[in-house]
């Protein structure tokens, strides 16, 4: 996660990275991913792309990127920087 909040380059800001290698955090905010196609290819305790906003410490909307067809990115939009500014 370091590497990547590096390559990302997020020190200094509000942004933090959190590693979830039990998918303890995946499994108790229900976002496992867990649809046979995806999971035949990237192994199981993946998460749904997904993003949340908290506003002192409150969960006020969570958006999970996810349709029927395509568990994986179906509505990618709505996960995206754009949208939850919409939301906020």
């Amino acid at each position: 996660m370091g590497a990547w909040a590096k390559d990302q380059k997020i020190d200094g800001t509000i942004v933090t990275f959190i590693a979830d290698p039990t998918s303890a955090l995946t499994k108790a905010l229900d976002v496992e991913l867990t649809h046979p196609g995806p999971t035949a290819v990237l192994g199981p305790g993946r998460c749904k792309r997904f993003a949340m906003f908290f506003d002192d410490g409150v969960c006020k909307t969570v958006q999970i990127s996810e349709s029927p067809d395509d568990p994986t990115d179906g509505n990618l939009e709505l996960s995206l920087a754009p949208n939850m500014l919409t939301l906020v």
